[in-house]
């Protein structure tokens, strides 16, 4: 059993150590735990974003996951009521270099300390983040327990048993837990530099969302298209789905294994397609419509997770600048005929996008909505409105 500490903290020079992330295979690395205090358990990735951790740490595409962020100065800019993609947090906890400190910017309502003990999310700093995406990067995505106790006390062999007993997230249906328990309609629009976000009004067209875990700036991007926006729960049957009238569908993002999730969405996604339905799916959406189609999904080893991955529009040759997060993939081997596979990752060749040739039906493992940025891919909501329109 190995057991690293920050460099601070081994000096006596840092705070005390009262938190720390047990792995599986028994690697400690202990520093400060800020935060809710208690332990979770999840699957350790870590996330290269430098700009919009509160849209990360709200994202409900990480349930079931630690977030090891790479960026060090994580909560400078404190946080708010506004840059959030769910109302409640879905992941099991965070990890920061630097010491969370007095957020300087005009828009902060508390710093993220306090926010995270408000939603219950256990954090720890001051361990060696470089060393512990380097393990990731090397051997995969481990299973781990993330505790903050403030006496310090905490018995490592119960941690790491609990590590080392959890499932895991292959076979896992996450969607089920972060999905709307209701139908409800969306009407905000996307936000403007002083004015915040708007309502939509004249609406041309109907969509509905089928929220596997949506981000709401995917709601709102949707809205700013001039659209009706309904939301759905993961499980709502065609049948339901078609009684709304809806003029396109779009499959939201959201966390777990596609497969699970796909046991009850597949079947709905393949009877909506069959409706010549104007069809946008993102991430997990994305994985699922691949399902539908045939084609298969599997666990990668270390996932992408970050804004600044670079991705290849086969269509134009064009790069893009994209915002990810996902832990599976498309494997691009087993797209079926008649399935046009549109984008790829310049990082490692995995399946990015991929459209059918006789249907208004698209798709990308990527986020088109990305909050703050990259925009690069902003362009295929305008591709599903002119859909719509046609």
């Amino acid at each position: 059993m190995s057991d690293i500490v920050s460099t601070a903290a081994a000096a006596g020079l840092g705070p005390a150590r009262t938190g720390l992330l047990v792995l599986a295979d028994g690697t400690v690395f202990r520093g400060t735990g800020f935060g809710a205090q208690g332990q979770a358990v999840g699957e350790v990735c870590f996330n290269t974003a430098m700009t919009g951790y509160q849209e990360v740490l709200t994202d409900p595409s990480y349930a079931g996951q630690i977030i090891c962020f790479t960026f060090p100065h994580i909560g400078n800019a404190g946080t708010n009521d506004e840059d959030i993609e769910a109302q409640t947090p879905a992941l099991s906890g965070m990890i920061v270099r630097a010491q969370p400190r007095t957020p300087s910017n005009y828009r902060s309502l508390s710093q993220l300390d306090q926010w995270a003990r408000r939603h219950n999310v256990v954090g720890l700093f001051g361990i060696d983040t470089r060393a512990l995406t380097r393990r990731i990067r090397e051997q995969g995505m481990p299973h781990g327990v993330i505790a903050h106790m403030p006496d310090g006390e905490t018995e490592v062999g119960s941690l790491q048993r609990r590590a080392r007993e959890w499932s895991g997230l292959e076979g896992m249906d996450l969607a089920k837990d972060v999905t709307c328990r209701q139908t409800w309609a969306w009407t905000e629009t996307p936000w403007q530099w002083n004015e915040g976000y708007g309502t939509a009004a004249d609406a041309r067209h109907h969509i509905v969302v089928i929220d596997y875990g949506v981000k709401r700036n995917i709601l709102r991007q949707l809205s700013g298209l001039g659209a009706r926006l309904t939301v759905v729960p993961a499980a709502t049957p065609a049948s339901d789905i078609m009684r709304l009238a809806p003029d396109g569908v779009v499959l939201s993002n959201g966390p777990g294994d596609p497969a699970a999730t796909g046991v009850y969405a597949v079947p709905v996604i393949r009877e909506l397609m069959t409706r010549n339905l104007p069809i946008f799916g993102i991430c997990l959406g994305h994985q699922m419509l691949a399902l539908a189609l045939g084609a298969k999904t599997q666990k990668m080893l270390q996932g992408h997770h970050g804004a600044n991955h670079p991705v290849k529009d086969l269509q134009t040759g064009k790069v893009e600048i994209v915002s990810m997060n996902h832990g599976f993939t498309v494997d691009r081997a087993s797209l079926p005929l008649g399935v046009h596979e549109t984008h790829v990752s310049l990082f490692d060749g995995t399946n990015c996008g991929l459209a059918l040739k006789d249907r208004p039906v698209f798709s990308v493992q990527y986020h088109p909505e990305a909050s703050p940025g990259p925009h690069d891919s902003s362009y295929l909501f305008q591709r599903f409105a002119g859909m719509l329109k046609r």
